[in-house]
């Protein structure tokens, strides 16, 4: 019966897919990015101009920033602040002119002013410990946090990933070997929250010591990068389907994975390549669960 339900998740993808109206909308509230575009300020509050304002968007972006607040080193560091260990800045540049004095042919002296630009390093403060509370960004619940589930979020905690929470962004960086999820609070359901940490947790099976799975992906939107992220989409899809979750897995995965249709209508195997991919994974999760339980026996043994 199970099986019956992935070929169903699976069918439907593909038909949502073929039929390309859908757009992908992230389950979370996006905080004080929610409904508004916010120019990235300085430490003091004026807000950054021209280039600068492009660069750190894209930094937040991709990041998941909430906060749209942007300091030096020595700036977080003057206010009693520091900088996590192990954090990356963010390139901004300043444009101003130095005046030259010339001497021109016939004698007489002029002054041209010769522009240039110098480029520094500043940090979102969600990447600084111990600025004044003030700054930090805090989104307004969406969910009660009370509306958890209990058996899904024992099928979670039990895989023993280590699963982080806080920021705008969710995703599996595998240099740290952790799942980074935005807090259960600011999505729009429980079962979009536990839908997106099964798609980041599918991820997690790619590592070496787990599946070694690796379709050669060198940059977002390659094939490599599509392949996988279809992978994920069908085992959340799955999961979720073991779990008794209903996060309208077809038309939000299905919409999330429809730029990748390319990879899917070029090569016939792909779907099925993936789907064995993710049940792989999904039963990897579950393979979790019963080492977990026998480990319990075993302590109360």
């Amino acid at each position: 019966m199970k099986h019956d339900i992935y070929q169903k998740v699976t069918d439907k993808i593909i038909a949502d897919l073929e039929k390309g109206k859908l757009t992908w909308l992230k389950p979370w509230s996006a905080g004080n990015m929610e409904g508004r575009i916010v120019r990235p300020l300085r430490h003091n509050g004026v807000p950054y101009n021209g280039i600068n304002v492009l660069m750190l968007w894209g930094a937040a972006v991709e990041a998941g920033y909430l906060s749209p607040h942007w300091m030096t080193f020595k700036q977080a560091k003057e206010l009693g602040a520091h900088v996590r260990k192990g954090e990356r800045g963010n390139l901004v540049v300043y444009a101003s002119t130095i005046t030259k004095t010339e001497e021109q042919e016939n004698g007489e002296e002029e002054e041209r002013q010769i522009p240039f630009m110098k480029g520094y390093t500043v940090f979102n403060v969600e990447q600084i410990e111990g600025l004044p509370e003030h700054y930090y960004a805090k989104p307004e619940p969406v969910i009660d946090p009370a509306q958890r589930i209990a058996h899904a979020e024992e099928f979670f905690a039990n895989t023993r990933a280590d699963i982080r929470h806080g920021g705008n962004s969710a995703h599996y960086t595998s240099g740290t070997d952790h799942v980074q999820m935005p807090v259960f609070e600011s999505f729009r359901s429980p079962e979009a929250y536990y839908a997106t940490l099964a798609h980041e947790l599918t991820h997690w099976t790619k590592h070496k010591d787990r599946l070694d799975r690796d379709f050669g992906w060198k940059r977002w939107g390659d094939e490599g990068y599509a392949r996988e992220e279809l992978v994920a989409e069908l085992g959340a899809a799955f999961l979720c389907a073991d779990l008794a979750l209903i996060p309208e897995p077809g038309e939000d995965h299905a919409a999330y994975i429809q730029h990748w249709l390319k990879v899917l209508k070029e090569d016939k195997r792909a779907i099925f390549s993936a789907a064995a991919h993710a049940q792989r994974a999904a039963d990897y999760l579950h393979g979790l669960q019963t080492n977990t339980e026998q480990s319990k026996e075993g302590v109360a043994a």
